[in-house]
């Protein structure tokens, strides 16, 4: 149990920095460019992810699953020849589909994203792609021989690199009247920060990277087997990338029918894809960080047939997201559309955070969730409910948004929709499962809390007149004094964790 905790702990200050990092970046962003630009690059941005899933086949999984096995059995000498293989499928793919990529882009921008502004990102975007393929395949090698750090903080690199240049270098090139050419120079500077990335990889790989000794043979490794594992992989990439593809798509096309314009059309997915979503996503990385761990701490436990630890573990990740998710909703229903406003300056307030939050609450067991049904041999019902979200969010989107009296209003819905979907069916799944035998009240208390904190909030609010932060603080502590008031958080955890800490100084 220790080690459950020392990794959760470590993972959950490495992803935090780099939500941080993230969030300091798109802050930066929004106020420099502007809400037409921040949407033509997020309009954009899902088609980039695209591409490099089309790109990398899978490759860089499959390389880091051979490297791991071939190290495990100290049969180092094969390394450099997996590599070998590993890069010229990645070659010839990048020669295959880029022209066919390139050719798509004038029909994606026009036709399918209504808007020919996102052309010049797209193309931008899709020259950054061939660097993130070669990162990956570096990236899946130093996650084979367990070099994990330099992988995490060649994502820390990037995003400074990006904060920095989108501090300094963008303000010289961003035009008010040509929002599409400063999304594009955004999209130039996402480009370089892959670049710098790829340059700390490949240093760390030179560097890590196992020599052959003298009797190991010198044959190239063949290709099938990084194919049979490449290919399901890029298979399930693939949907989930289309799927987030397919979301800007639906979104301007339902608008445009509603009759909005496809600028107003995109510079709304601008500000929900790129300001909402992601202050909402910014707490989870305590629950993304439990959904590493619990892999192979459930697995574990299920191999050893342990039933009372492999319950434990599920009871306390699912605790500590459900109370995150107690805090994140309650916070961002009350004060998250006014903190919108200050951080990104926003030029109106739009209320979006008021539908999303008490939604999103449900997120953050999502990831948890996942991660249990994988390491209990659910991978495939945890993927069709995410599918089953996805798709469920696509229809309802473009049914909604296209009502001229709903429009954008109909989306934030959609988007909630998918995420209720797949964490209801991801909690039946769970529940229809013989070895656990976790009750699934704990969410059901914090988010009566959460109620309860908002309608107090809501008659308080208007009688005091402090100002937002020491509102938000008096919020905050209204939400903890009721959680420990109904017994929410177990001092036992917080024994345990001082414990490892202590042990770990």
């Amino acid at each position: 149990m220790g080690s459950f905790v020392k990794g959760t702990i470590f993972l959950t200050f490495v992803i935090f920095l780099s939500k941080l990092f993230g969030f300091i970046y798109r802050i930066q962003f929004m106020r420099i460019a502007g809400e037409e630009a921040v949407g033509i690059y997020m309009t954009s941005y899902p088609a980039f992810v695209f591409f490099i899933s089309v790109l990398q086949l899978g490759i860089p999984i499959a390389v880091a699953k051979i490297v791991a096995e071939l190290h495990a059995k100290r049969r180092d000498g094969q390394l450099k020849s997996v590599m070998q293989t590993a890069t010229r499928w990645s070659i010839l793919s990048i020669i295959i589909f880029t022209p066919l990529l390139y050719y798509f882009i004038p029909y994606l921008a026009g036709t399918l994203l209504h808007n020919e502004a996102t052309k010049f990102t797209l193309y931008i975007a899709l020259g950054a792609v061939p660097i993130v393929v070669f990162s990956g395949l570096f990236r899946g090698y130093l996650q084979g021989i367990a070099v994990i750090s330099a992988t995490a903080w060649s994502q820390m690199l990037e995003q400074v690199i990006r904060i920095v240049l989108i501090t300094f270098l963008l303000p010289f090139f961003a035009t008010p009247d040509n929002p599409a050419a400063t999304a594009g120079y955004a999209m130039a500077i996402t480009a370089i920060g892959e670049l710098f990335s790829f340059i700390y990889l490949y240093i760390h790989y030179n560097i890590k990277k196992k020599r052959p000794r003298q009797s190991d043979p010198k044959k190239a490794y063949p290709a099938m087997p990084l194919l049979r594992i490449a290919v399901p992989s890029a298979g399930s990439r693939l949907f989930g990338t289309f799927t987030w593809f397919l979301e800007p798509i639906v979104f301007l096309k339902a608008l445009t029918v509603a009759g909005v314009t496809a600028a107003g059309a995109t510079t709304l997915y601008g500000i929900i894809s790129g300001v909402h979503i992601p202050l909402l996503l910014f707490p989870s990385f305590i629950p993304n960080a439990l959904a590493i761990v619990l892999i192979p701490a459930v697995s574990d436990a299920v191999a050893r047939n342990n039933h009372h630890l492999l319950n434990e573990r599920i009871g306390i990740s699912l605790r500590l997201s459900s109370l995150i998710g107690c805090y994140a909703a309650t916070y961002f229903f009350l004060h998250g559309d006014e903190l919108a406003m200050r951080l990104f300056h926003l030029e109106e307030n739009r209320g979006f955070m008021r539908i999303l939050a008490p939604i999103f609450y449900f997120y953050y067991i999502q990831s948890p969730l996942h991660s249990i049904l994988q390491a209990v041999d659910e991978a495939r019902p945890a993927m069709m409910n995410s599918i089953y979200g996805g798709l469920g969010k696509l229809f309802i989107m473009f049914v909604l948004a296209s009502q001229p009296f709903i429009q954008e209003r109909g989306a934030i819905i959609a988007i909630g929709f998918g995420v209720l979907v797949t964490s209801f069916l991801h909690i039946a799944t769970l529940r229809g499962h013989k070895m656990i035998s976790a009750g699934f009240r704990f969410f059901a208390i914090p988010y009566g809390i959460f109620i309860l904190t908002c309608i107090i909030q809501t008659f308080i609010l208007p009688i005091l007149s402090f100002d937002f932060w020491t509102n938000s603080v008096i919020t905050l502590i209204i939400l903890t004094v009721l959680l420990i008031l109904t017994n929410q958080f177990k001092w036992s955890d917080f024994n345990y964790l001082r414990s490892i800490l202590s042990r770990r100084v």
